[in-house]
């Protein structure tokens, strides 16, 4: 039995791979169900064991859709996503608790379809459409208005009265069944391949450079949500109401809710009644309706907690496995793969499905040529649920985990503390080589335009790049020799090499591999080691001293620079002119206003929400603290201060002050 830190790392790992072949390579490997319930599991041990808290956790962290063809911009307000659950039961506790973190106030819940399309922000300045943004990272995306003023049910210019002067008001973007198949039948027609299902096609024509062909497509949308400084009402249902007045197309579906009987019937009905629907769609929605509770609740760093997504069950069916392959990760990582009689599910044809590790394989029992349950969680990943065991084949041998690296031969070891197999060979092995590569050229690393998972393989195949500093060896004349590559396509990778020089040193340290250094950590070694030097020279105590890195990250860190292998790389990259150190303004919009402080926040606030003044706390040299001492140094309450708070903090004196009191503190004098 793993102890809680082990079992928290092997689900972090997990995470961090799932998310990078979805959102990255879009690749999906698991169930959106199974990736749920992996990251519950998460962030149920990170709350029972705070002192194991890391801001690499995929707990903290959103998803992108970002496509380096179009301007980017960051949006007004941050894009979260929802947090998932495919329970009733928990929809029921999401309204208990919210009606107990709210100390017992009345609470309206919204519940709203949740369509199956591509998110879109679109920003109205004196009732005309003038930006409309994607999702992408959260927080900024795409610019893709060209493309949505052909999509006719978006209003350009808004009809009625009422609206703000600036608004922003976010929707889904979704290809209607009736499109889909038409679009279907004439790439069929044309032998093109088929679109896998609609939300496919939706973002995959939102991202297109001809917008002649993007209103020939037929996509619609959905709106559910409106921000602004001057809205019109202070609950969400209103707003949409009045949005719907202006000429947004609202569902129907949107019903206020008023108790968990309504909301269980609410989820019975619309089970099946969405299969009745002109689009697709893959669960409900239900929101807290006052914009004041909303405040109130406020956000975790991946999604707000006055809202919450109820998915719909998967669908299942019954294929035959054809063999197992195993195929190792840019970590190392060997990752089991069901290879699988075609089989329709989902509205898509399912060929592979990951077994994830030796133990799923052996838990699941499965035996060559078995008979194998697959699912689809959230209608995209395909997932092994089972064997049916009365058509196994008589004399059948039991799938066996290999014990050598299917890809250099070097034997596996196993991960300590996890279900994983590695191959050791890091700097021999072709897949991790490879991977490297391909990570290091990504867009939140060094983002070299040009070059994708695919031109990486193709480098390195081709022998062109064997490390990542050789990527700044390459030469138009030398991409030329490569099948499909002509002079523009070469002389876009050149520019997209130059261009990462000027990348910011935070996202350098990301693009490096180092391992158990993901995004966020890099930022914050970046931030406190200032350049490369000092990052390569310092000691495990020295590393350890920064803010959220741990013994295993220092290590790792150490061990990395300790190679001479990776020393000569970052001497190149040094050389071809990448950023090795940290810009003079790293501190601008910091302040020190509250240095050294220890702060608790109680109560509920009208002007920011706990979240945002916690940040505003971090970012001016403050402490949070969750309790309050004696070296408390005061408590920013609002209103509804817990009884025993303030008591405790009278009994020993510590002030309290009010947000605008606080507010007013982090004025410049």
């Amino acid at each position: 039995m793993p102890s809680p830190l082990q079992r928290i790392i092997e689900l972090r790992n997990e995470l961090n791979r799932h998310n990078h072949n979805y959102y990255v390579l879009n690749a999906p490997t698991i169930t959106d169900k199974e990736f749920d319930e992996m990251l519950k599991e998460l962030e149920r041990l990170e709350a029972e064991h705070p002192e194991f808290f890391d801001p690499l956790s995929p707990t903290q962290r959103v998803g992108s859709d970002i496509n380096k063809s179009f301007e980017q911009i960051a949006h007004i307000y941050p894009m979260l996503s929802l947090g998932n659950t495919y329970s009733v039961e928990e929809v029921d506790e999401f309204v208990s608790r919210t009606r107990a973190a709210l100390m017992g106030e009345e609470v309206t819940i919204v519940g709203e379809m949740k369509f199956d399309g591509t998110s879109i922000s679109l920003i109205y300045e004196d009732g005309r459409l003038v930006r409309a943004v994607t999702r992408g990272d959260g927080v900024k995306g795409d610019v893709v208005t060209e493309n949505v003023k052909t999509i006719r049910s978006i209003p350009l210019q808004l009809q009625g009265d009422g609206w703000p002067r600036q608004f922003e008001i976010r929707g889904e973007i979704v290809l209607p069944w009736a499109e889909f198949d038409r679009l279907n039948r004439e790439r069929e027609f044309n032998e093109e391949p088929l679109f896998a299902n609609p939300r496919n096609a939706a973002s995959g024509t939102l991202k297109m450079q001809n917008s002649a062909e993007v209103a020939r497509r037929g996509l619609d949308a959905y709106f559910y949500y409106l921000l602004s400084d001057e809205l019109p009402f202070d609950n969400h249902y209103d707003n949409m109401m009045a949005v719907k007045s202006w000429g947004f197309k609202v569902s129907s579906v949107m019903t206020r809710l008023h108790s968990i009987d309504e909301v269980d019937k609410f989820i019975s009905h619309w089970d099946v009644a969405r299969k009745e629907l002109p689009v697709a769609t893959d669960g409900l929605v239900f929101k807290v309706n006052s914009l004041r509770q909303q405040l109130n609740l406020g956000s975790t760093a991946k999604s707000p907690r006055w809202a919450i997504a109820y998915k719909f069950q998967a669908e299942r069916a019954l294929t035959r496995l054809d063999f197992v392959s195993f195929e190792v990760g840019r970590t190392g990582v060997v990752t089991p793969v069901a290879n699988l009689d075609p089989v329709l599910l989902s509205g898509t044809i399912v060929k592979r499905a990951s077994l994830h590790n030796e133990d799923i394989i052996k838990s699941l029992d499965i035996h060559e040529r078995d008979m194998l349950y697959v699912e689809k969680g959230g209608e995209i990943i395909p997932k092994i649920t089972g064997v049916d065991l009365g058509r196994r084949q008589s004399g059948s041998e039991p799938v066996r985990f290999v014990t050598s690296c299917p890809a250099c031969g070097t034997r596996l070891v196993r991960v300590e503390g996890e279900a994983a197999w590695m191959c050791p060979n890091k700097y021999g092995c072709p897949p991790q080589i490879a991977g490297r590569i391909e990570h290091f050229v990504g867009r939140r690393m060094m983002n070299i335009d040009g070059i994708g998972e695919e031109t990486a393989a193709l480098l390195y195949k081709a022998g062109l790049v064997n490390n990542v500093a050789d990527l700044y060896s390459l030469t138009r004349e030398k991409l030329m020799t490569l099948a499909r590559f002509g002079k523009r396509s070469s002389e876009r990778i050149i520019e997209g090499l130059e261009a990462s020089k000027s990348v910011p040193f935070e996202c350098v340290v990301y693009a490096l591999s180092i391992p158990y250094v993901g995004e966020t950590v890099a930022k914050k070694l970046a931030r406190a080691v200032g350049d490369i030097d000092n990052l390569m020279s310092m000691s495990a105590d020295e590393l350890m001293s920064i803010e959220d890195i741990g013994e295993r990250i220092a290590n790792s860190i150490i061990e990395y620079f300790e190679t001479p292998l990776n020393r000569r790389i970052i001497e190149r990259l040094r050389n071809a002119g990448l950023q090795m150190s940290m810009p003079e303004d790293t501190d601008e919009g910091q302040s020190d206003l509250l240095a050294g402080k220890s702060i608790v926040i109680s109560g509920t606030f009208s002007h920011h929400s706990r979240d945002q003044y916690k940040e505003m706390i971090e970012r001016n040299g403050g402490k949070n603290v969750a309790s309050i001492s004696k070296k408390t140094d005061f408590i920013l309450a609002g209103e509804n201060m817990g009884p025993s708070k303030l008591e405790k903090a009278q009994k020993l004196g510590i002030p309290i002050i009010s947000e605008d009191q606080f507010l007013s503190l982090l004025q410049p004098q």
